[in-house]
């Protein structure tokens, strides 16, 4: 039987159900991941290791996340976007309780790095699930709110590190995304599959030919999210240990100084991402790129703790801002046979090559000052990220569907 497209009204009915499990499922996933940014030092103690070995845990698990993008994104064009959400948040959800169980650091390093497979295939399969079901008038919108459940995520992480650390250790942090986590499971429950990845859907070497004949604009993409990943990885994985130890921030000042940047994330997010709709991709992510460098000596050598948080906030506004439009950007520019794997997996290679930035900057923050070695890379990444916006293609408002009014 041929399949008959949804009413306007069910098509809005799905749409709200698809925003919610992609953004539920991104904020739990991290959610999940920041937990570990926040009680770094207190694991570290735990397990008897340096701040830079139990940085290496954070590397593991963005770099093990193009795996997870390969094997969830081939799922998703294939079978669809919903089903193989579900089965990711349900896999990921599952490694980081037993994170919190780990014995020692070795089984630690395993479970994070094996979390990241779950992690790597979220966003993908999320992003086109999201974006294929609402209006072309509202990508921008979607795109912002999207992606700024990972910025949700970090500050669920830092009210945990508030509340749940201080009375019951590092372990109980890992045990408490589980819950919230089968929120998105029957949320997602109620999607159905959108009708552009129902005429995208295709034969094995159709597919296939569709990813080796993008290759250029693969590596294009690849090479945008390394610098997106630079910027956000860069000024966000070692923030909470450059406020203990370097500006000897308690649990709670740390805590709240995060939550505080976050919040500036959101807002940034939504704002830039709606922009995006009026002044275009590109130019809104290099006009957030460049603010951003000039937020620098705010956010890294502010004398006082209301300029940190101010600085903080202006820092995430700007980052997040540009990754608002980045959901958008990336499902428009990939080939619609291939959308749930290629905009993943440009996005996890991306990871993969940023991956490294949290133990960089790690050890240079031991030798000579986090300041130093965060606010110095951020200005090159920033700058250079920039140049990389500005060299790459747009296709705002392009139609997923062959009958736009479907």
């Amino acid at each position: 039987m041929a399949h008959v497209a949804p009413t306007p009204a069910i098509a809005r009915s799905n749409a709200r159900y698809a925003v919610a499990a992609g953004f539920l499922g991104w904020t739990f996933d991290a959610f999940d991941f920041f937990v570990l940014v926040f009680v770094l030092p207190a694991v570290a103690k735990d397990f008897g290791r340096s701040i830079p070995q139990l940085a290496l845990t954070t590397t593991a698990t963005l770099a093990t996340r193009p795996i997870g993008a390969v094997i969830f994104g081939l799922l998703a064009d294939r079978y669809g976007r919903r089903p193989v959400l579900m089965a990711n948040v349900a896999f990921y959800s599952l490694m980081e309780v037993l994170s919190g169980l780990a014995p020692s650091y070795s089984s630690f390093l395993a479970l994070r790095a094996l979390y990241g497979v779950g992690m790597g295939g979220t966003w993908g399969v999320g992003a086109s699930l999201v974006l294929e079901s609402v209006p072309p008038k509202w990508r921008g919108v979607a795109s912002g709110l999207l992606q700024e459940g990972y910025a949700v995520g970090y500050l669920l992480a830092a009210g945990a590190f508030y509340t749940v650390f201080p009375r019951w250790g590092w372990r109980a942090m890992f045990f408490i995304g589980v819950i919230p986590a089968l929120v998105t499971l029957l949320i997602g429950a109620k999607v159905q599959e959108s009708e552009a990845w129902r005429q995208a859907r295709t034969d094995w070497s159709t597919y296939r030919s569709a990813i080796f004949g993008n290759l250029p604009l693969f590596l294009y993409l690849a090479g945008l999210l390394t610098m997106m990943n630079f910027f956000s990885h860069g000024t966000q994985d070692l923030y909470p240990t450059y406020l203990q130890r370097q500006r000897h921030y308690d649990v709670n000042l740390t805590a709240m100084v995060s939550a505080i940047s976050m919040v500036g994330a959101i807002v940034g997010g939504l704002i830039i991402g709606n922009l995006s709709e009026r002044y275009g991709r590109r130019r809104s992510m290099i006009v957030a790129a460049l603010l951003a460098v000039c937020m620098i000596p705010l956010w890294m050598f502010a004398p006082n703790l209301p300029l940190v948080i101010v600085g903080a906030f202006l820092m995430q506004f700007m980052v997040q801002g540009a990754w608002g439009v980045i959901p958008a950007h990336l499902n428009e520019l990939s080939p619609p046979l291939a959308r749930g794997f290629f905009a993943g997996f440009a996005y996890q290679i991306g990871v993969l090559i940023a991956s490294s930035i949290g133990y960089v900057e790690a050890v240079l923050g031991e030798h000579f000052s986090y300041a130093a070695a965060m606010g110095g890379l951020a200005a090159v990444v920033f700058l250079v990220g920039a140049v990389v916006i500005w060299a790459g293609p747009e296709a705002k408002g392009v139609a997923f569907v062959k009958d736009s009014a479907a």
